[in-house]
């Protein structure tokens, strides 16, 4: 197919879902030919009259083709890094300039914060900013386990890094823009070898607790509407106080969404400390639906209702529509876990001058009142478990190594890439009865593989799947136990009362 023609598809695909107009047309195909290193083009919206032109191929056909071309023309390298900048920058030519996005938004919240976030959404997966042909690449499946039904995922979404991208990068120093990958000058960044184009990225500004934030979508979705809100001045991620009363204003203000924090410590945090920000969506994890084990009451907090949630971390959720009530007990169990001793439960808030406690919080909304989830956790370690006592045990590892952060904390596993071909081998060792200790790339399943099969007396083709999904999802709710401080034993229950009697 000629350029002009795939110019043609890119522009009717832009008008078709409203990315631009019809007074948008002329300039947006010279931005694209500036692109291309074109000087003219000769195609169907030459003179164009306005009448609809259909498209009927999807838009990652069209940008491959483009891809393509530019590839044989030398514009850019063949590979991943180089292409995924390439058609950042083409969809960038058909996305709204941020004043227009932000404007749009904030008409429609006056109608509903549903109706804003819907078609900001919307904007977001148009635009090719989340990538919903490699989203779809993701292998997604529930699994029931003893606390409800977990959901797992194995990432296919994000791309493997790139040979010649790590090579050219090594050598590259002293780029210190945008300073992270959260900061707002990351919006309608072109991206380079060592940091993601963005060129199609757009941030809502929104208002937490009477300071500008950016709203954002995650580029990789994990789950519906998986969305970033984070403070717009680079400042490292902290737990206090101040993130209560932040998190209960954006639920306020996006009462269909929940909204959480990952913990401010290493080991049991995200995996970006430096920048604050908080990630939530439209979506209810299993932790939500998670019941109350046992009813708590905190003296001089009669307009709350709190208790110990049936989860396997330990978790106390509390219930009111007293927002400022809400934020006073939750730091007050802040302050109390960070300095909290419990020899006996193996919980130290020091050693060695390094702190340990901390905590993951959750924050939605039902029916009309404020429920905030309180997550304790502990980043201690020991040479028997030197990446965190409470953190997945050795035996785990062969499925999940990588540190629990808020996503997995709420009952969804991101799993490896590999594991996607690991265990299409281990289903076929399953029905073959192979020894996967033969296999250097199964050999670290073979204890587990032993144990599926002393536990089912029957396995064939049409159940292997079946079988090995239930056994993922079993090991990670063993996953989430270990992250637990306080397990669900008479032992943990009982420690864990010491605790809310010491608050």
């Amino acid at each position: 197919m000629k350029i002009n023609e795939l110019i043609d598809e890119l522009i009717s695909y832009g008008l078709d879902k409203e990315l631009i107009e019809k007074t948008d047309v002329n300039y947006v195909i010279n931005n694209i030919l500036d692109l291309l290193l074109l000087d003219s083009y000769e195609g169907i919206y030459e003179q164009w009259d306005g009448s609809r032109i259909e498209i009927n191929r999807q838009l990652h056909e069209i940008l491959e083709d483009i891809l393509r071309y530019a590839c044989s023309q030398s514009l850019i390298e063949d590979s991943i890094t180089y292409k995924d900048i390439f058609d950042s920058s083409l969809m960038a030519c058909l996305t709204p300039a941020p004043s227009v996005v932000n404007n749009t938004f904030n008409e429609l919240y006056k109608e509903s914060p549903v109706k804003a976030t819907d078609y900001f959404y919307k904007l977001s997966c148009n635009n090719n900013y989340i990538r919903r042909d490699r989203i779809k690449k993701d292998v997604k499946w529930k699994a029931q386990t003893d606390y409800g039904e977990l959901d797992i995922t194995i990432n296919l979404s994000k791309p493997e890094k790139d040979p010649k991208a790590i090579a050219l990068a090594g050598i590259q120093t002293g780029f210190v823009y945008p300073r992270c990958q959260l900061c707002l000058e990351n919006e309608g960044y072109k991206g380079r070898l060592n940091h993601p184009a963005r060129g199609n990225h757009r941030v809502i500004r929104i208002n937490v607790d009477n300071s500008e934030w950016g709203f954002q979508y995650s580029p990789y979705v994990y789950y519906n509407e998986h969305c970033i809100v984070f403070n717009t001045k680079h400042v490292p991620m902290k737990i206090d106080e101040a993130v209560f009363r932040k998190l209960l204003s954006i639920v306020k203000s996006f009462p269909h969404y929940f909204v959480g924090s990952n913990a401010d410590l290493p080991i049991v945090g995200g995996s970006i400390l430096a920048h604050e920000h908080f990630q939530g969506g439209n979506y209810e994890f299993a932790m939500a639906r998670a019941p109350i084990d046992k009813e708590i009451v905190f003296e001089g907090f009669d307009d709350i209702k709190a208790g110990i949630v049936k989860w396997p971390m330990s978790v106390i959720r509390l219930k009111s529509k007293n927002a400022e009530s809400m934020v006073s007990l939750a730091t007050r169990i802040l302050d109390k876990w960070r300095g909290y001793t419990d020899e006996e439960a193996f919980i130290y808030a020091k050693t060695e001058g390094v702190a340990h406690n901390t905590i993951t919080p959750i924050a939605r909304m039902r029916d009309s009142e404020y429920e905030l989830d309180l997550v304790l956790r502990n980043n201690i370690t020991t040479k028997e478990h030197p990446l965190g006592v409470y953190h997945p045990h050795q035996e785990l590892h062969h499925i999940k190594k990588e540190n629990i952060g808020l996503i997995e904390v709420m009952g969804l596993a991101v799993l490896p890439a590999r594991l996607k071909e690991e265990f299409k081998k281990v289903e076929k060792a399953l029905v073959s009865n192979q020894d996967v200790r033969m296999d250097k790339d199964l050999e670290k399943h073979a204890d587990w593989v032993d144990m599926i099969r002393k536990k089912y007396a029957d396995i064939n083709e049409e159940n292997v799947t079946q079988i090995v999904q239930d056994e993922v999802g079993i090991v990670f709710m063993k996953v989430l136990s270990c992250a637990g401080v306080y397990k669900d034993t008479n032992e943990g229950r009982e420690a864990f009362l010491r605790f809310i009697e010491s608050v």
